[in-house]
């Protein structure tokens, strides 16, 4: 069920710091094989309460779970989850994070913390009340009731749910269509979306209007007025 190891998220977060890197990474997909996408943490081996020092949770978690969920919102490129099977605890934030989400109609999502006395980490708490809001974030991390995809996408978690089948060829799709446009125009619009939801509008405006500034230097942006004036459509490099 895919339940993520240690070595499992610090190899996807090399990745994702690649992505950002690699100028002919022009959008990612994150998608799994097998009966689920991910089942959470692998708690397998970790240690008995007793066995802990005190702040060894803490400095897990914020070197753990809470690194990958940064890794996806702070790509550089755009991110898309692509959800086969079930998705719980970090699994669920770890699709949450990206930023288009792909559901399979099998799909399930689980704030499953509760069922085992613990607490939402791995950046629950920030993201669901950004995505539904704080009433339904309650709901869901208070019961740590299983969704359906279909639920999912009703709440606003997930953009689309297609048939098993189609959810690879659907991602696909979305994939290279982000990878045909207007990269760096891509990524300052993503961190201007992900920022907004932690700053007053005024801190938004100049931000919004600086990035413009940065983005109007692009090799992209002169191409897109450029076909724009000469009636034609966009050949877009990601530069």
């Amino acid at each position: 069920m895919n339940a993520i190891t240690p070595d499992q998220r610090d190899r996807l977060i090399h990745l994702l710091e690649e992505a950002s890197a690699d100028p002919a990474v022009r959008a990612v997909v994150i998608t799994a094989t097998g009966r689920g996408f991910c089942a959470g943490a692998d708690l397998r081996g970790a240690p008995l309460t007793e066995d802990r020092v005190a702040g060894d949770v803490t400095r897990v978690i914020r070197q753990g779970a809470q690194r990958l969920i940064a890794a996806v919102l702070d790509c550089e490129k755009p991110v898309i989850a692509a959800v086969n099977g079930t998705a719980a605890g970090i699994g669920a934030h770890l699709a949450y994070a990206c930023d288009l989400v792909i559901a399979a109609e099998s799909a399930k999502f689980t704030e499953v913390f509760v069922r085992r006395g613990l607490v939402p980490d791995g950046g629950g708490a920030y993201l669901l009340p950004r995505l539904v809001g704080p009433q339904r974030a309650k709901e869901l991390m208070f019961f740590g009731d299983s969704l359906t995809a279909a639920d999912a996408e009703r709440l606003g978690l997930v953009n689309r749910v297609v048939p098993d089948a189609e959810l690879e060829k659907t991602a696909r799709a979305w994939a290279e269509r982000l990878a045909a446009g207007p990269t760096r125009s891509l990524t300052l619009t993503k961190q201007l979306v992900n920022a907004s939801l932690d700053t007053d509008r005024s801190t938004a405006f100049i931000a919004e209007a600086t990035a413009q500034e940065i983005n109007m230097t692009t090799a992209d942006a002169k191409e897109g007025v450029t076909a724009f004036v000469e009636r034609r459509g966009p050949e877009f490099k990601g530069r």
